[in-house]
């Protein structure tokens, strides 16, 4: 059964910084991505990266936000800079399978901007 699971969610000052994991248990994706769902508001994509292009990201979040994968580790990271209070959520990795484009998602993890 393939598994991903989220950890380094947190309570951050503005301003602060935190790195997201998400640990998979199969190296089956063609892309990976980061989504968040904030309080009332439906999930949105943040970050993605795929097997034969570079990464991409929502306008809200370029610039500070980095999405990097290490396939040996089965590890991908979002490291988010400069965090504002309105990248409050919780926020979910996702995997599509090469075969079968089938997404795998993890259980999330909450990140909490406030002062």
């Amino acid at each position: 059964q393939v598994r991903l699971v989220e950890s380094g969610g947190g309570l951050v000052q503005p301003g602060e910084s935190l790195r997201l994991s998400c640990g998979f248990s199969e190296n089956i994706f063609i892309t990976m991505a980061w989504y968040r769902q904030a309080p009332g508001k439906q999930r949105e994509l943040i970050a993605t990266t795929t097997v034969s292009s570079g990464p991409k990201y929502a306008e809200d979040v370029k610039g500070r936000f980095t999405i990097s994968k290490e396939n040996a580790d089965k590890m991908l990271y979002l490291q988010m800079n400069s965090l504002k209070p309105d990248d409050t959520a919780v926020y979910y990795c996702k995997g599509r399978s090469i075969v079968g484009n089938r997404d795998y998602w993890g259980q999330g993890t909450q990140v909490t901007v406030s002062s």
